[in-house]
């Protein structure tokens, strides 16, 4: 029997177990990467781990996500984790290089290697190849010291494209596509692979964004294969010697085949609150549009940039618009003032950003109340824009402009004519804004700058065999990491201080939660469904921790977040029965008995005020080893 792409990546980097679905395994990282969001904690996490230097062949700390500096705790933060960076080893990307997965893509990407970073998009380096996975930040820490990466082994997914994207349909579309067919729940567990003849039509942009959006499907990670197209983008880049072939075999199998004719599609939008709430744009025609912003990891190459620009030339946006215009790097930026392309952005009417990921993550750019947005990002979750009542849309480059334009959700295949987007041969490459580390010599007399707000790992504890504690929130279905740790200018700059950031816990859901929960003390919360959706932030289980949350019972969970709970020391436990949800209510006393030998059988009982409950637990022995322990950390310094 044949592998796929993601099977012949895994068998090459296998450490431990078998290749069967279901099944933990252990592999060998070759890159890391991290961003100043979630940096911080990992970075103390790995000078807590005590290795004096990164073991990887590549670690880069970006700065894209924390750039709003209006006091000084994020550039602490940067200080932080450059002094961080130059004494362990790493790369570190300064501020305004770019927005962590483009800069990848374009500078360091390999195909055939492996990646873990400690953001939920780092799947986007798919795109060319890289077996990509977003993870917690302790998972990158002890990867960066040389440790294994472990996750359960995925099933295997087959998306076939045939045919070619029609005028004004884009990639984006392909993404929005693909979750209208799976939802954020159906790549739960699964590599999706993207082959046949229709990928010859994908650049490698395009195909970035399509396996950056994966994320939202819940899959493990997407994957492209690397060919032609992927040399020629590396060529470009200057890195033509960092290409290999990789395609999967003819007989290899899959569990799921999806098959999708992109001479079909036509443009989409995901709708609020979720990035599977699909309709065309021909169906939402009309709808009053307040704010347009054009980038972030999903659409910030050149390419988009250089499609939005050729739809602006000579043109004015609406008055009743405000456009915001992020080139995803650097090199993007810079090439698009070399042609002439900035200067019909900027004439537009549109306001260009730093290269950073700035409004995606409520970092600036906040819409009106109530105000519809429509935004070529990856995430509209409610409240993640920064404003609690928006409306907040996820479209392509090409119905923002359209939109941007007319005042109104439009659809661009109204406009007109459709110029093709020539690219350059040659991308213009400057790395002077990527600072080497120092040599192991010289790192030995360096000091770790360290700012007042950045605050030590928080305590843990070694489990206990029975948990008594309060019911302190009970929430719904697809709960995210926004949810639970809100991002946005206000809440960023905290995420090096725990005890700060833990007012903000569950705030969306409800304001009284942190101080409910240290007055409790010990609490459980109880979830729906695909509990922790969204971001790989840590910090939705690092201030639980923090709070005193002993486990959350949920009816499913997302992978990297349930993988972040044991990371922790906190019980990620599902419903065996998902009606006994209803049994539950908020400030019941709950208690779990016989935790440890309930553990090792896989069952645990949930008894409180009205019931009980049979919960699952299918943890393998390193996991109970880690929970035993008080967490990952614990568990890796032998505690």
């Amino acid at each position: 029997m044949g592998l796929t792409i993601a099977q012949k990546i895994i068998k090459e980097h296998l450490i431990f177990g078998e290749m069967v679905a279901g099944k933990e395994i252990a592999l060998r990282i070759d890159q890391t990467l991290t961003q100043d969001a979630t940096g911080t904690m990992a970075y103390l996490e790995f000078e807590a781990i005590g290795i004096p230097r990164v073991r990887t062949k590549l670690s880069v700390a970006y700065i894209d996500h924390n750039t709003l500096q209006s006091g000084f705790e994020n550039a602490d933060d940067h200080r932080y984790i450059q002094s961080v960076a130059k004494k362990f080893g790493l790369r570190f990307s300064r501020p305004g290089n770019g927005i962590c997965h483009q800069v990848h893509l374009e500078r360091f990407g390999v195909p055939g290697m492996t990646l873990i970073g400690s953001d939920s998009h780092t799947p986007t380096a798919g795109g060319i190849g890289m077996l990509a996975f977003g993870a917690g930040g302790l998972d990158v820490a002890v990867a960066m010291g040389g440790g294994a990466y472990y996750i359960t082994m995925p099933k295997m997914f087959k998306v076939n494209l045939t045919g070619k994207l029609r005028p004004w349909v884009s990639a984006k579309d392909v993404s929005l596509e693909i979750l209208r067919i799976l939802s954020v729940k159906g790549g739960v567990g699964a590599i999706i692979e993207w082959g046949g003849e229709g990928i010859k039509t994908l650049s490698v942009p395009e195909r970035a964004t399509i396996t950056n959006m994966g994320t939202e499907l819940g899959a493990t990670t997407s994957i492209f294969p690397s060919d032609e197209i992927t040399k020629a983008f590396l060529e470009a880049q200057g890195r033509g010697d960092a290409y290999s072939p990789l395609a999967s075999d003819e007989d290899a199998v899959y569990d799921r085949i999806i098959d999708i004719n992109l001479s079909e599609l036509k443009p989409l939008l995901a709708c609020p609150h979720s990035p599977d709430n699909i309709k065309s744009a021909e169906e939402l025609s009309g709808i009053k549009v307040d704010q347009v912003c054009i980038g972030s990891c999903t659409n910030s190459s050149l390419r988009d940039m250089l499609r939005v620009a050729s739809m602006l030339k000579g043109k004015k946006i609406h008055d009743s618009v405000s456009l915001s215009v992020s080139p995803g790097s650097k090199q993007v930026l810079s090439m698009l003032a070399d042609c002439g392309a900035l200067s019909d952005i900027l004439a537009s009417g549109a306001r260009v950003l730093e290269c950073a990921c700035g409004p995606c993550i409520g970092m600036g750019f906040s819409p009106n109340s109530a105000g519809v947005s429509l935004r070529t990002f990856n995430r509209n979750f409610e409240g993640r824009s920064g404003t609690k009542d928006a409306q907040v849309y996820l479209v392509s480059p090409e119905v923002a402009v359209a939109s941007a334009l007319t005042g109104y959700i439009t659809d661009p295949r109204t406009l007109g004519e459709y110029k093709e987007i020539e690219m350059p041969d040659i991308f213009k490459v400057d790395d002077s804004a990527v600072i080497m580390p120092a040599s192991e010599e010289e790192a030995k007399e360096l000091e770790i700058l360290r700012g007042p707000n950045i605050k030590p790992f928080p305590t843990t504890k070694k489990l206990e065999n029975k948990i008594e504690a309060v019911l302190t929130l009970k929430v719904g279905d697809n709960i995210t990491t926004d949810h639970i740790m809100p991002a946005g200018a206000k809440i960023l700059p905290y995420r090096s201080n725990i005890p700060f950031l833990s007012k903000f816990c569950f705030a969306v859901c409800d304001e009284a939660f942190a101080e409910r929960a240290l007055k409790n003390g010990s609490s459980i919360i109880v979830g729906g469904s695909n509990y922790g959706q969204g971001s790989s932030r840590e910090h939705a289980a690092l201030v639980p921790l923090y709070l005193g949350v002993k486990a959350v019972v949920a009816k499913s969970f997302a992978r990297i977040h349930a993988a972040n709970l044991i990371n922790a020391g906190i019980l990620p436990l599902t419903f065996e029965n998902p009606e006994d949800y209803d049994k539950f209510s908020q400030d019941d006393k709950l208690t779990l008995e016989n935790v440890f030998e309930g553990m090792k059988n896989g069952k645990i009982t949930l008894k409180g005020t009205n019931g009980e409950a049979t919960l699952n637990c299918s943890y393998t022995k390193r996991q109970i080893d880690i929970l035993m322990a008080g967490g990952l950390l614990a568990y890796t310094k032998g505690e």
